[in-house]
């Protein structure tokens, strides 16, 4: 649904304004001009995509919020909406337009996770709109939809810290983001232990087994590792062992710019339990997470329950395996990830396709055959290989079907058969791609 006012334009029934910060405007121009001679095929997806964000998905709200919907779902994804943001923070530093426009999305995901941190997805007012009625231990009209899913938390932590991490400025630590923190590192805490201490289930009728949890909405039995449990993977499919590796590498990271935002703040009681948690996370990821393979060597399993059991593959949404040193949990030569790297990148993980269009990684929730434009951008922002990086950059020229603009997923061997045409995450993360050329 797209409408013209001449005060903005009506998306999927949400208006949003037009008005692009000069700083972001001037930018996107030069990363025109830097993909011209870097990668000359790109160069007119560069500002549009680097645009697509502002300009299509985010809307002030009347309190002075920020409200960031996903691209063609009219709903505000925790983890989705600070990776859109995550390519205009650099420009808090410089430009009060932008400092506002962080400010108001972190309060935003403050008011959210403040009114329930299991929740993945939210409505901008209480409308009652949901993706679909499901039956689980809490409800609000805010939500629209309530999977549980490690990395949306961690997300909002991402966001506060790459705004601080610029600007340096204390007025964002405000009473609600602190007590943002403290949900996070307490609902963290009480999902080391998600069989006794947890109240979280989750059951949706009618639909396929990777939309709800089995044994009466709880999940498969898990032991308890260090680890935290979660419901649901970035994809927002169902995991089928509940420790999420490398949404628990998120984490891990989440809590170290927790615990450096609370000590700032002054909260040396809720710092130090960021620290801890933070720790017994990762001690779990190393004890429990890392197996030995007969051609690969040591690896990060995809899933695990702690009991024996494990996932091998990895899914093109970020957090993810392949993601593991982009979001700070490891260097690019860290042996165990290349280990696991090489088996991501091979027909040994099966959601690693080959085709007539190009290689990559997709996943289960968009099926056999489907490369995912993310994990391709994912592929070169983590690689250490020239090579490597320009033949994803021609995959990346060759996929996009003519649209300009980057997609969930396309078919290995026919880019025009692909999902999701209005993606917004997929562009920002392409357009911090390029500007890392």
């Amino acid at each position: 649904m797209e409408m013209w006012y001449s005060s903005g334009i009506l998306r999927n029934g949400v208006l949003f304004a037009m008005r692009i910060p000069a700083i972001l405007q001037t930018y996107a121009e030069e990363l025109t001009k830097k993909t011209q001679k870097t990668f000359p095929a790109l160069a007119p997806l560069a500002a549009r995509c680097y645009l697509n964000t502002i300009e299509t998905t985010v809307k002030e709200c009347p309190n002075g919020d920020y409200f960031v919907i996903t691209g063609d779902i009219p709903a505000m994804w925790l983890r989705d909406s600070s990776a859109q943001l995550r390519p205009y923070a650099p420009f808090c530093k410089d430009s009060e337009e932008m400092r506002e426009i962080f400010r108001g999305a972190i309060r935003r995901h403050a008011f959210y996770v403040a009114l329930d941190p299991y929740s993945n997805a939210f409505n901008e007012a209480a409308n009652d709109k949901r993706f679909s009625r499901d039956e689980t231990d809490f409800d609000s009209p805010y939500i629209w939809e309530r999977k549980y899913e490690t990395d949306s938390l961690c997300a909002s932590v991402f966001l506060v810290g790459d705004y601080y991490d610029v600007t340096g400025d204390p007025s964002v630590l405000t009473p609600d983001t602190l007590n943002m923190l403290h949900k996070v590192i307490d609902t963290f805490t009480v999902e080391q232990d998600h069989e006794s201490r947890s109240s979280y289930f989750f059951r949706r009728k009618n639909c396929p087994e990777t939309d709800t949890l089995p044994l009466d909405g709880k999940g498969n039995p898990v032991a308890v590792t260090g680890m935290t449990w979660s419901g649901f993977r970035p994809s927002d499919d169902r995991c089928v062992y509940n420790y999420l590796i490398p949404a628990n590498m998120m984490a891990v990271v989440a809590m170290k710019k927790a615990e450096k935002l609370l000590s700032l703040a002054g909260d040396a009681a809720y710092a130090e339990k960021a620290r801890t948690l933070g720790r017994e996370i990762d001690e779990g990821i190393r004890k429990y997470g890392i197996v030995e393979t007969k051609e690969f060597g040591k690896i990060w399993a995809y899933e695990t329950d702690g009991l024996g059991h494990y996932v091998f593959m990895d899914d093109a949404n970020s957090p993810s395996l392949l993601s593991a040193p982009y979001i700070g949990y490891c260097e690019k030569d860290d042996p165990i990830y290349q280990n696991t790297r090489r088996f991501i990148l091979s027909k040994s993980n099966p959601w690693y396709f080959e085709g007539s269009a190009a290689k990559g990684i997709g996943s289960p929730h968009t099926g056999k055959d489907k490369i995912w434009h993310i994990s391709l951008i994912m592929q070169i922002l983590t690689s250490t290989d020239e090579e490597e990086k320009q033949t994803c950059l021609k995959y990346l020229a060759a996929t996009h079907a003519g649209t300009g603009y980057m997609h969930e997923s396309f078919n290995k061997d026919d880019p025009a058969d692909f999902t999701r045409s209005w993606f917004a995450w997929a562009n920002a993360l392409f357009a911090q791609m390029l500007g890392t050329l």
